[in-house]
């Protein structure tokens, strides 16, 4: 429409001045803009000029006669409003005029409130025919906007290198990209649809779409994973979340797929590169080693000082050496897969006595105290790899002895659990600053202080520590102060 409907524009058309100029008051006092014509080529030419809204049409007038005027309003914008003045108000006279496009009419002589009232009338039927418009605009923009955010989103799905693909609850595929498609070795132009079994044929990855899509995982901030092996040789990591409606219901599954065979590849090589090397280091290093030690036991009292000095420093860098090649060659097999491949029950009790005799004289050596404390009652077997368990706990007293001063004392203490069995590790020793703990179960990572440094070691004792109890489902925490020193727990589970 031309005009808002507080600013309503009427042309009055009649031959007469007194309508005119009645029509005129009336109308200004209600807000409105009014324009005057006596004849109907005036109020054509009015027309041409002026966006008008509304025009209030005598029937009957010299010359061009209403209908004449009627016809030509409509035909040059439908949208103005006629309301045609008669006086002769016939039912004919009007039925006439609205086929022809009038919008209402009123006949003479009329009351003011008679022409408020039809006025208002027409001012309402523009407000809600704008208020129409409107709405009609914005939803075809919405609509526009919506049509081009899905092509967008398409678009990025489209071209995604990683595989997407979406589940609903019953696990069946509603969508995939070519990347998903391609990763799966399926064919490109096989639809979704059936359920993810159809696509894929592995029962781990297919239970875990599965469970995320029923909403068993309903945690969303948190992916979860598996990787699985392809009859083509390729290895897939799936990663999976729940998707979550405005109810926090779940409706499905995303999935991504990223082909991880050149990773398993390097980290295969890797692995056996370690352990060739490691094993080709051992060798001669320990050679090295008892060599060292036999000259340095048949030197005379007249040799020893410096060059025994020497000699002992090297003797201590080799087994440095050989303790880390050691080390290495067990973290390659954790990453590998090689241990705890064999468990069985394990009493770990009689197993913490023969690491505590056997580690005792390191303890002694440094005037140690090493005490183990047990329950009167037996402690119920765990089922794991022995070799794993002693490693664990051998690491962990080791650790205990070495970062603490002669004299002091390290505790090893084993209590039964509810679902296991749990073990601490506790000493008097330097004690861990609460910025190292997060980083003492990486590689390598060792804290050094005016205290520490001069104790020899990988950096890898902790992580192999962690790296085993991950194989067997349990689980480590430190707690330290500093000065007062370390306690270690572990839990190990019933089970294994």
């Amino acid at each position: 429409m031309k005009n808002s409907p507080q600013a309503v524009q009427v042309l009055v058309v009649d031959d007469e001045q007194d309508i005119r100029d009645g029509s005129e008051r009336i109308l200004s006092r209600m807000g409105c803009r009014v324009f005057k014509a006596g004849r109907g080529e005036e109020g054509l030419d009015i027309l041409s000029r002026e966006p008008i809204n509304i025009v209030l049409l005598d029937l009957k007038m010299p010359g061009m006669d209403g209908m004449e005027v009627l016809s030509r309003i409509k035909s040059r914008d439908k949208e103005i409003l006629v309301i045609v003045i008669t006086g002769f108000a016939t039912v004919e006279t009007a039925i006439e005029a609205m086929k022809q496009g009038a919008y209402d009419f009123i006949s003479k002589p009329f009351e003011p409130d008679q022409l408020r009232i039809v006025i208002n009338r027409a001012r309402d039927k523009i407000r809600l025919t704008q208020d129409t418009e409107k709405l009609m605009a914005e939803r075809k923009r919405t609509l526009t906007d919506l049509g081009t955010e899905k092509s967008r989103i398409h678009t990025i799905v489209e071209s995604l290198p990683v595989g997407l693909g979406v589940t609903n609850t019953s696990g069946q595929v509603v969508l995939m990209n070519p990347s998903f498609r391609r990763r799966l070795g399926l064919d490109p132009d096989r639809e979704p649809g059936e359920s993810i079994s159809a696509y894929v044929d592995n029962a781990e990855f297919c239970n875990l779409v599965m469970e995320i899509s029923r909403g068993v995982s309903m945690d969303s901030s948190e992916a979860r994973t598996c990787e699985f092996l392809l009859p083509d040789e390729n290895y897939l990591m799936a990663r999976g979340r729940p998707v979550l409606g405005e109810d926090n219901m779940c409706l499905g599954a995303v999935i991504n797929l990223v082909d991880i065979s050149a990773i398993k590849v390097l980290d295969r090589l890797k692995s056996e590169f370690v352990a060739k090397v490691s094993h080709e280091l051992r060798s001669p290093l320990s050679t090295i080693h008892e060599q060292l030690a036999l000259v340095i036991r048949d030197m005379t009292d007249d040799e020893a000082g410096q060059d025994q000095y020497i000699l002992s420093r090297a003797k201590e860098k080799t087994q440095g050496l050989i303790s880390l090649i050691g080390d290495l060659l067990d973290l390659s097999r954790i990453e590998a897969g090689n241990i705890c491949q064999e468990p069985r029950p394990v009493q770990i009790d009689k197993l913490l006595s023969s690491i505590v005799d056997f580690i005792g004289a390191k303890a002694r050596s440094k005037q140690q105290i090493l005490d183990l404390h047990l329950p009167s009652v037996a402690l119920p077997p765990v089922t794991a790899d022995p070799v794993a368990i002693e490693s664990i706990f051998g690491n962990l007293i080791t650790n205990a002895i070495h970062y603490t001063q002669d004299g002091g004392k390290i505790r090893v203490t084993a209590t039964a659990e509810k679902d296991g069995l749990c073990v601490s590790i506790s000493d008097n020793g330097f004690g861990i600053e609460a910025k190292h703990l997060e980083n003492i179960f990486k590689r390598f990572y060792r804290v050094k202080n005016e205290k520490t440094r001069f104790i020899t070691g990988t950096g890898l004792g902790l992580p192999i520590v962690k790296g085993l109890l991950d194989e067997l489902g349990g689980s480590v925490k430190v707690d330290s102060t500093v000065g007062k020193g370390s306690a270690f727990t572990v839990f190990l589970p019933m089970g294994g």
